[in-house]
């Protein structure tokens, strides 16, 4: 009968099995879609996916894509790629069906985002403040007379067809200092925005509401767009990966590679992160390497 091995072999070969059975890093998921929205580069769906300039601020979450500010999370609607730009749906803002107070907008100075394209309407102002604004435009009465003609004023505690002195078109606007649109500064209830008047200016039943925001991109992202084109194009979806946030094609099966979902060097180019335990071919050879040791 063969002795049996030093204690430090068998210790060795147990912390290997322990290795080969223990993830040594989370896999990462990403998606192509959330929800109903299609989710490109620069955007991700979670932790390692998408640029790491903008995943700190854009997530799914049960399905639904959000932008994450220091105010709090707003829905986002739909993204247009080739403009660089998306709609959100602030949940406390109010539109031609739903009336309600509101807390500020607000987006995070150092975030990637600024407002694009969008008509902000303060409603349930003071009348004083509002005349004295420097930030309502008069020319745009006539948006505060439309929308006003929503049953849904009732909501706020006005009657129907309410003076429109109590309203504000506020366009193009302009963050605080701390990135947020101040209603209660000005005196104001609540807001609406509106990224299309839908060809019939008066009818307010036809707007498109939301925000609409532009992105910019980073060095960083023009510098990896080639490479996430790739990517996209082999099945993969773009990510970053540690050390240094540098570019990963994630694809199915539990790996990441440098290049694309199409190639072949899974020795050099893959960083596995696959839950699954390397071949057992591989943890003999290491066993015996460590008893030649």
């Amino acid at each position: 009968m063969a002795p049996p091995p030093p204690l430090h072999t068998s210790t060795n070969y147990f912390m290997i099995l322990l290795l080969a059975s223990t993830p040594t890093t989370s896999t990462t998921v990403c998606h192509d879609t959330c929800g109903s929205i299609q989710v490109k580069y620069p955007f991700g769906t979670g932790p390692g996916c998408g640029s790491p300039l903008f995943n700190p601020y854009i997530t799914c979450t049960l399905n639904q894509l959000i932008l994450k500010t220091h105010k709090t999370a707003y829905p986002i609607t739909s993204i247009s790629y080739p403009t660089s730009t998306l709609i959100l749906a602030p949940p406390y803002m109010s539109t031609c069906t739903t009336m309600q107070t509101s807390p500020n907008f607000g987006l995070d100075l150092t975030s990637p985002f600024q407002i694009t394209s969008s008509t902000f309407i303060l409603l349930f102002c003071q009348p004083f403040i509002i005349k004295n604004s420097p930030i309502c435009d008069t020319s745009f009465d006539y948006l505060c007379a439309s929308i006003y003609s929503c049953p849904a004023v009732l909501s706020l505690g006005m009657p129907l067809f309410p003076p429109t002195n109590t309203c504000c078109v506020y366009s193009p606007a302009n963050l605080d200092g701390e990135g947020e649109l101040n209603l209660r500064g000005n005196d104001c209830g609540g807001y609406s925005s509106v990224v299309s008047l839908g060809g019939n200016p008066t009818d307010p039943t036809h707007w498109v509401y939301g925000v609409a925001l532009k992105y910019s991109h980073s060095a960083f992202d023009n510098f990896v767009t080639p490479k996430c084109t790739s990517c996209e194009s082999s099945g993969g979806v773009c990510g970053f990966a540690a050390p240094g946030n540098g570019f990963a094609c994630v694809c199915e099966g539990g790996f990441n590679t440098s290049l694309d979902c199409s190639s072949n060097d899974q020795n050099e180019d893959y960083l596995w992160e696959s839950i699954s335990p390397p071949p057992m071919s591989t943890i003999t050879k290491q066993v015996e390497e460590f008893e030649k040791a």
